[in-house]
């Protein structure tokens, strides 16, 4: 296994563009683990608390599977302390395969990847206006992404590190918020163009002002921004969100790939009753 990647590694995931995505884009940075074969496998691990990203092809057959499970134990990312965003076939093969080694993992999260070729402009009007971030909404923006990981309840870290991560988006001059008629944020989004793609993420809505069609006309704007500009704009979603992924639908997202996240499943503390005695 080599620990660098080069263009037979780019070539691997012309396939899976849209459901790896991610992983295309951050083995080109810093890294802690980073493991290819440049045929049937690539490992990465920016750090915690993101996820490990494993690509396997399609055509992967038990025994691959067997080496990438022994590739990830040998890096010591069996642990329990590490969650993996992988195809479903290779799930289901570690989450059946670790309950030998006695660590059991459940499925976190089910993913849709979409694209949008062709934006479609929302049947509802939401009131207000987008309005494109700057250092003086830092603070809001802090508050925001705070909320967003708290909700989706993946990739938490403290606040300190929000706040780079906002000052870091705010710079690039792609994170967007919805103000309605009144002046008030109600909703967030953010692009992240990075070769022919453009990320859409940190959707979000203030719960007080959801089913407004605030994000959904959010969403459009962005989406027509960065497909103006030449990027095919595409999103990862909750598969299981289903109100959400019809948002997407209506705007003209279109359904390209699937992924999950598994994580190591947590032992269930027994409950205790403390009984005293007449």
């Amino acid at each position: 296994m080599d620990t660098f990647v080069d263009e037979r590694d780019q070539k691997l995931l012309d396939g899976d563009k849209y459901t790896f995505a991610v992983l295309r884009r951050i083995m080109k940075g810093q890294t802690e683990i980073l493991l290819s074969d440049h045929e049937n496998v690539i490992i990465c691990f920016t750090g915690h608390p993101f996820p490990v990203w494993i690509w396997t092809p399609d055509s992967a057959t038990a025994e691959d599977m067997e080496r990438v499970y022994m590739l990830a134990k040998d890096k010591g990312l069996l642990n329990g302390d590490y969650h993996f965003n992988i195809k479903y076939e290779l799930a289901e093969y570690f989450m059946k395969r670790s309950e030998e080694d006695g660590l059991k993992f459940q499925i976190q999260t089910n993913m849709y990847a979409y694209d949008c070729p062709d934006p479609i402009c929302p049947t509802e009007k939401a009131d207000g206006a987008i309005h494109r971030c700057t250092m003086d909404d830092l603070d809001e923006l802090v508050d925001i992404i705070e909320m967003f990981h708290q909700e989706i309840v993946i990739d938490r870290q403290n606040r300190e590190q929000y706040r780079k991560d906002a000052v870091a988006i705010i710079e690039n001059e792609n994170v967007f918020f919805w103000r309605n008629a009144a002046g008030k944020t109600v909703a967030s989004c953010k692009s992240a163009p990075a070769g022919e793609l453009a990320s859409i993420n940190l959707v979000f809505t203030y719960p007080d002002h959801r089913r407004k069609h605030y994000a959904e006309n959010l969403v459009y704007q962005v989406t027509k921004t960065m497909r103006d500009q030449g990027f095919i704009p595409m999103l990862y979603t909750d598969a299981d969100y289903v109100a959400s992924n019809s948002c997407y639908e209506k705007i003209g997202y279109i359904l390209r790939g699937r992924l999950c996240s598994i994580e190591p499943q947590k032992e269930e503390k027994p409950e205790y009753e403390s009984k005293k005695e007449a």
